[in-house]
């Protein structure tokens, strides 16, 4: 079993319970931030000192407070801590039921495990952290599952996030080619990125680039 973990949560009664769990689990290490900054300079502070994480549970939306972060979602944290931490096993224990955000952060980011906060949350938790210590392949909650079949969602990939986040840093629709072949992502030809740009406005209703960009960011793709 895991020995040593860390939970990013800003709810003291969700983080007990989550401490309550891995008590039981008699994990004997657990650690405890309540920022997405915090978490990763935690991750990196241990594995410098040769004594890193076995696993990261985390939350994805953080109440913003006095405290300025860099880091203001669990999303951009899983993204930053795979980009360091490529082995590390990650569960996220969220309200969060959108599809396309399970989907992202399923395929794109890799996460072990995706466990719903409702009133079976806790026990899923426990199946989740025996499963991504013991087993291959993506745990969900029972109850979501359906909601992330490919006939009722569709497939956010790196692709489309790629599109999604050149726009959102003010980059033009018709300059996206050039940006795309200096970056060697394919196909970075004009028809393939007008295609698939048009593909996802429509499919998440946006009227436009920017639109399509805010809608993105509730979701917590970029």
């Amino acid at each position: 079993m895991f020995k040593k973990v860390l939970i990013a949560e800003d709810i003291d009664i969700i983080n007990s319970g989550i401490k309550s769990t891995l008590e039981a689990m008699n994990i004997a290490e657990i650690i405890h931030v309540s920022y997405c900054d915090e978490a990763l300079l935690k991750l990196r502070s241990e594995s410098k000192k040769n004594t890193p994480f076995d696993l990261l549970i985390s939350d994805l939306s953080f109440e913003e407070d006095h405290h300025q972060q860099k880091i203001k979602s669990g999303t951009e944290l899983i993204k930053k801590v795979r980009e360091e931490f490529d082995d590390l096993k990650i569960i996220v224990f969220s309200i969060e039921d959108k599809p396309f955000v399970i989907q992202n952060l399923c395929n794109n980011l890799k996460i072990d495990a995706y466990v719903w906060k409702n009133r079976n949350g806790q026990k899923d938790l426990e199946k989740a952290i025996q499963h991504s210590y013991s087993k291959t392949g993506f745990y969900i909650s029972e109850d979501l599952r359906e909601a992330i079949h490919p006939k009722k969602a569709i497939e956010i990939t790196a692709y489309d996030i790629h599109i999604i986040e050149q726009l959102s840093y003010g980059i033009l629709q018709d300059n996206l080619p050039t940006i795309f072949e200096e970056k060697q992502i394919k196909p970075s030809g004009k028809s393939s990125i007008e295609k698939r740009l048009k593909f996802l406005k429509e499919h998440f209703n946006a009227n436009n680039p920017t639109h399509l960009v805010a809608i993105a960011k509730d979701f917590g793709l970029i």
